[in-house]
């Protein structure tokens, strides 16, 4: 653990990436093996590593926003804005503030990238994405925010293979 740690701290945006390049990635992919009911390759390579890119970009975004608005809740305490907030209230305030302003954003940021990796114009279900803010996204950072931040992104990472697991469920063909 002490390894993983240090190369967070020394590699924070780097780390993010290759954590949401490689989990992000096998959560599209479980999604789409539940979904067809077969475990095969469902993207051609080239797709696969663009894949792979598209979670690297939002990783960058992901981190970025968890030190700033991890800042934000702060600022508001220390401004009055809000209550002296610990533990859980804190948690759970960084997570309704960021999932509030800065997941709408990622929501259409993540679908305008799979529609130029996958050659699509697809926008249907969007609103499934902005409905995960509140029923899969704002509980799981509660939980992701009560954790050292330098085990945050790797939480969230494995927060993005669950998601695709369930997302996998709730789409399968019958």
């Amino acid at each position: 653990m002490d390894f993983y740690v240090d190369w967070v701290i020394a590699h924070p945006l780097l780390s993010a990436v290759i954590q949401f390049a490689i989990l992000g990635t096998l959560g599209d992919l479980i999604a789409r093996w539940i979904i067809q009911k077969k475990v095969t390759l469902p993207y051609k390579p080239p797709v696969l590593l663009f894949k792979m890119a598209e979670w690297a970009v939002l990783a960058i975004f992901i981190k970025y926003a968890f030190t700033g608005f991890t800042g934000f809740v702060s600022a508001l305490s220390e401004h009055n804005l809000l209550p002296e907030l610990t533990g859980f209230w804190k948690a759970f305030s960084i997570s309704v503030a960021m999932n509030l302003q800065f997941g709408p954003f990622l929501v259409i940021m993540h679908r305008l990238l799979d529609n130029l990796v996958e050659r699509e114009n697809n926008w249907k279900n969007l609103d499934k994405g902005f409905y995960s803010l509140l029923w899969f996204w704002i509980p799981a950072h509660t939980v992701t925010f009560m954790l050292p931040p330098d085990l945050r992104i790797g939480l969230a990472a494995l927060w993005s293979v669950m998601l695709g697991v369930i997302l996998g469920f709730y789409n399968r063909k019958r």
